[in-house]
């Protein structure tokens, strides 16, 4: 059985605890290790080992930060593959889905290869006599990042390249169900030469997690799960002090015009729906097609889920694999059989489906709805699985307003040849990532990703501009120097002249 440890000032360490979580292969539904989980004490351990850490890293130089990132890049390219077989052993997706995984991470440490132009301050010569004003950014400290299963690799990379690059030090707290991947991260970091303490990795569950968002010498806390542990970290963290940013769920639509390249937008719908297993906060939940596009679509996604072949993640050729757990398996079960039994047309039903030399394995094949409305748990609840639904509309606007009163506002996406309407859409739709004729609009990592409304909690988007000025604070600075001119005691407020 394989044991899965803390990362802790530059080592492995089992922690104080022996308290252990199993770990599964989603294909074959069996046990393959075991990770440790931390208490209180062990989080405190992390936290000490970050602190002496920032002493010395917080004050180092931009170059010596950014060479190391460099090298981190490198070696984490040569190893990608490795990353990826992490990820099919542990979260179920192909590897072909993996490898994509950890490209998207490995732009984010690209960006912060770039460190060095990222921090730069303004400067104002004169803005009195003798006297210039500029600014500098300096990092927090001790900061965290809590991470979920369904992306082990890339969401970790969105923060602590970032966080890292601008001076501070770094706890990652991964996810317990799939959280190998976290330990080669620090083993490469280590190799590219990050001093011990700069990144450490503590596993566990909401005991780890709550001694993390409420440890006093914790500086800010970076979050991307479902939305109500989201609104938790948020409401926690912030109560102690501490910057947060929290991303939640989604419920993420794509409309679908009478104008639309039909063919298109089916593959894209299936692509997006059927993904990772839908296990995507990006993924595409729920089709709105608007006046006659609906029939001709749903034939197309139809047609195409019956020729996706499903099965192990590491198996040439699959393009779906299993859900991560028996129940999350069963979870996402019991809303198919909630949407049959809310009325909603079952045009594909995954429930039974089960590959040959894996019937152990966590496996839910495609499954379509039609004429699902508003009101059903499976349009309105973050399911989270491969489960596809689709609400019929007459009219675009109507399209746009149920959107809108969506209380998730992640991603969503258009599809039509119309510029006209595409153009409506980019400006009257209260969502944070907008797709036109592109079904994921997950931003690439000079720019940043957010969603709105209870798909984050805070005010700042992650990775890119936004992780750089989430992960520092701004100081403003005004000097003047060898003025030989004393002017004496003045009580006045201080006015520019």
């Amino acid at each position: 059985m394989k044991q899965i440890n803390h990362w802790i000032d530059g080592r492995l360490s089992a922690g104080s605890t022996g308290r252990v979580g199993p770990v599964f292969n989603p294909a074959s539904g069996a046990q393959t290790g075991e990770v440790a989980m931390a208490s209180a004490d062990d989080v405190d351990t992390a936290v000490q080992a970050a602190r002496r850490a920032y002493e010395t890293w917080g004050d180092s130089s931009l170059t010596s930060r950014q060479n190391i990132m460099f090298a981190f890049r490198e070696l984490l390219a040569a190893r990608r593959m490795d990353f990826a077989k992490f990820l099919t052993a542990e979260h179920g997706k192909t590897i072909d889905d993996a490898m994509g995984e950890v490209q998207r991470g490995l732009e984010v440490v690209e960006f912060a290869c770039n460190i060095a132009h990222l921090l730069k301050g303004d400067f104002s010569a004169q803005v009195s006599t003798g006297v210039d004003t500029y600014t500098i950014r300096q990092p927090l400290g001790v900061v965290v990042g809590i991470t979920p299963f369904n992306f082990p690799a890339m969401v970790p990379m969105w923060m602590y390249p970032i966080a890292i690059a601008c001076g501070n030090t770094f706890i990652l707290k991964p996810s317990e169900k799939d959280p190998s991947s976290s330990l080669l991260a620090a083993e490469l970091l280590a190799e590219a030469g990050l001093p011990d303490g700069v990144f450490n990795v503590v596993q566990g569950d909401k005991e780890a997690v709550d001694a993390l968002i409420t440890h006093p010498d914790i500086a800010a806390i970076s979050f991307v799960g479902s939305t109500p542990v989201a609104r938790y970290i948020y409401e926690t963290g912030t109560h102690h002090g501490k910057r947060v940013q929290a991303l939640g769920g989604a419920k993420n639509h794509m409309v679908v015009l009478p104008d639309a390249d039909i063919d298109l937008a089916a593959d894209a719908a299936v692509s997006a729906g059927y993904g990772s297993a839908g296990e995507r906060c990006m993924a595409i939940s729920a089709v709105v097609t608007v006046g006659d596009a609906g029939d001709r679509l749903i034939e197309g996604v139809r047609t195409r889920i019956e020729k996706l072949k499903i099965g192990p993640g590491d198996e040439t050729g699959v393009e779906m694999g299993p859900l991560v757990t028996r129940q999350h398996l069963e979870k996402v079960r019991s809303y198919v059989d909630a949407g049959e039994s809310e009325g909603a047309l079952l045009i594909a039903d995954g429930r039974d489906f089960v590959v040959d030399g894996y019937q152990d394995g966590f496996f839910l094949g495609p499954t379509l709805f039609d004429n699902v409305t508003p009101d059903m748990s499976i349009y309105t609840d973050e399911i989270f699985g491969p489960v596809l639904s689709t609400v019929r509309m007459e009219h675009y606007e109507e399209a746009i307003e149920l959107i809108n009163k969506n209380p998730y506002g992640n991603g969503t996406a258009v599809f039509t040849n119309d510029g006209g309407a595409a153009r409506k859409f980019q400006q009257e739709i209260q969502v944070g990532m907008v797709g036109i004729n592109v079904p994921i609009p997950v931003p690439l990592s000079f720019y940043s990703f957010g969603g709105w409304k209870d798909s984050i909690f805070g005010s700042h988007a992650i990775y890119g501009p936004e992780g750089i000025h989430f992960y520092t604070r701004q100081k403003v600075v005004i000097s003047r120097w060898a003025d030989p001119l004393h002017r004496g005691v003045d009580l006045g407020f201080p006015t520019h002249g």
